[in-house]
């Protein structure tokens, strides 16, 4: 089943070429959605893809970035089905 994971990675999560590696594990595996420096040093992602593609992208990133990231808050929503290509907000 599609679901969208909205998901705020804190720690030092910035200058570190997160964004740029989210980007990269986010299109290998096809997910839409995008991801987003935060004002406040965190970093911001929404991606829409099935439940377990998701899971495999969310445990990739945490796998790569496990030195840098803190805390990890994640809400599951719905698919819109909006989401279909991933890209970088600046």
């Amino acid at each position: 089943m599609k679901k969208i994971a909205h998901v705020y990675y804190s720690g030092r999560v910035q200058g570190i070429g997160f964004r740029y590696t989210v980007l990269d594990i986010a299109r290998q595996q096809k997910i839409g959605g995008w991801v987003k420096n935060l004002d406040d040093g965190r970093v911001e992602v929404v991606v829409e893809a099935e439940e377990d593609i998701l899971n495999s992208f969310l445990q990739q990133v945490n796998q790569h970035f496990s030195q840098y990231i803190k805390d990890v808050n994640i809400e599951w929503l719905p698919a819109s089905g909006e989401l279909s290509i991933f890209e970088i907000k600046f």
